[in-house]
């Protein structure tokens, strides 16, 4: 049999002869084993669903809002200037490499009626397919509307949570019909539960739908290409002749060609608000707002001496102050399990070194008969990293059982992690190599006379 074989054998049967006292030496492994595993997967939990926050939120997005117009000197602050179209989104999702999607949006506050339910929802979005992607939304039912539906400003919607809930309490929203400004909308989707954002915004209280339908159709704004000299740009489902009963003659006489060309209706763009954009992931923003930037300015024909007329803003700022307090709570509960490491480290040398003094005679006896005091050190060593290594075994079973009993009563989200696992048998052997060498070092030093005659 091997030296190392043999020595190992001995060291069992020595721990075998006082299974209290190897039980208690490995409680404090035990403790601080499941302390850490249980830590690290609540703490990796808890930052996966914050990262998860912070995507919904947009993390990788990029939002581009419209310069400021100004007149007599007087600025009408930012966004109000009639800078950004849709096409532009499409130039942005086509031509910029670094962009995965680009969506532009059309934003309103309207109230929403079925029945005798009504809902004014904090977000109506008028947008195009692309911004179920830049925003990550998921489909509960149905499904989302598509481009065919925004070139020809069809009348259908997709719910959030909030709306279903407001306008449904029987909670069957899908094929139902909903009111915007007389306006029917079909409802063809609803979209999976989000929560509240990190301002505190319920994000389930949105509305999506076509923003052709939203601009051209509920907004009433009239197209560009269209006959500005017409009486009423009003393209809506519902005319006010449909409302009120109108006489058959008219009551004003016609305007005329010259009357109309001195008096024209104002020309309305088919602007957006905001387009935004998603980048694959957080590194590629930078890249992304230089690509952005060099388009928009060309498809805007800004000269290099022109400021820009559009602004770029991003959520990195948010994201990464996010991401670090995420981090830095997984890295205290951490150290805060590590403690309890090092403490049940120092209560095997305790112990160790009680089981040395109480085995002296036993010490003595085998050195006189021959064994080296390398094979003490080695036998001491290894009762120790056996110690250690079922202390941790254990650790794990209990941190698992821990952190699963968390989830299941306090519903915190926990992430199983295997490099967690690992390194808590590493560690649970460097605890018994480390804590157990003074001890073993220290049996392997005695002479074997004054051993022998201990009592």
């Amino acid at each position: 049999m091997p030296a190392i074989t043999a020595t190992a054998v001995t060291s069992i049967k020595a721990l075998r002869r006082n299974p209290l006292r190897s039980a208690l030496t490995t409680l404090g492994i035990i403790i601080g084993i499941a302390s850490v595993i249980a830590m690290v997967q609540i703490g990796e939990g808890s930052s996966a669903a914050i990262k998860q926050t912070i995507k919904n939120m947009g993390a990788n997005t990029l939002i581009i809002f419209p310069g400021a117009a100004a007149s007599g000197g007087v600025s009408f602050g930012g966004g109000s200037a009639v800078t950004l179209t849709s096409a532009d989104a499409a130039a942005i999702a086509r031509d910029c490499p670094s962009v995965s999607a680009a969506a532009p949006v059309v934003n309103a506050r309207m109230q929403l009626v079925h029945g005798s339910q009504n809902w004014v929802p904090q977000f109506l979005i008028g947008s195009t397919p692309a911004y179920f992607t830049v925003r990550d939304w998921k489909l509960k039912a149905g499904r989302f509307f598509n481009n065919d539906d925004v070139r020809n400003a069809n009348e259908v919607c997709v719910l959030g949570q909030t709306d279903v809930k407001a306008l449904f309490p029987s909670g069957r929203a899908l094929g139902k019909i909903i009111l915007v400004q007389q306006v029917p909308l079909r409802v063809i989707g609803v979209l999976r539960r989000k929560g509240a954002n990190m301002m505190g915004m319920d994000q389930d209280d949105i509305v999506v739908l076509p923003w052709t339908t939203l601009k051209y159709r509920i907004s009433g704004s009239a197209l560009m290409n269209q006959n500005q000299n017409a009486s009423t740009s009003s393209t809506n489902s519902f005319s006010p002749s449909q409302l009120y009963p109108q006489k058959s003659q008219n009551l004003y006489p016609a305007v005329s060609s010259v009357q109309a060309a001195d008096t024209p209706n104002p020309v309305t763009f088919p602007n957006v608000n905001n387009i935004q954009v998603s980048t694959p992931n957080a590194a590629a923003l930078p890249q992304a707002m230089a690509e952005i930037n060099a388009l928009l300015r060309q498809r805007h024909h800004l000269l290099p001496n022109q400021p820009d007329d559009f602004n770029i803003r991003d959520l990195a700022e948010i994201s990464h102050a996010l991401g670090k307090t995420s981090m830095l709570m997984t890295d205290l509960l951490t150290g805060v399990a590590l403690i309890s490491l090092v403490v049940g480290g120092v209560g095997i040398m305790n112990i160790m070194l009680v089981s040395v003094t109480e085995r002296t005679r036993e010490i003595g006896l085998r050195m006189a008969l021959g064994a080296k005091p390398i094979d003490i050190l080695g036998q001491f060593i290894i009762e120790a990293i056996i110690l250690c290594l079922f202390g941790g075994a254990l650790g794990i079973l209990i941190g698992q059982l821990l952190s699963t009993m968390v989830q299941s009563v306090f519903h915190w989200p926990i992430q199983i992690s295997v490099p967690a696992v690992v390194a808590s048998f590493l560690v649970s052997a460097f605890v018994g190599v480390a804590f157990g060498y003074y001890p073993a070092w220290k049996a392997s030093r005695l002479d074997p006379i004054e051993a022998l005659r201990y009592e």
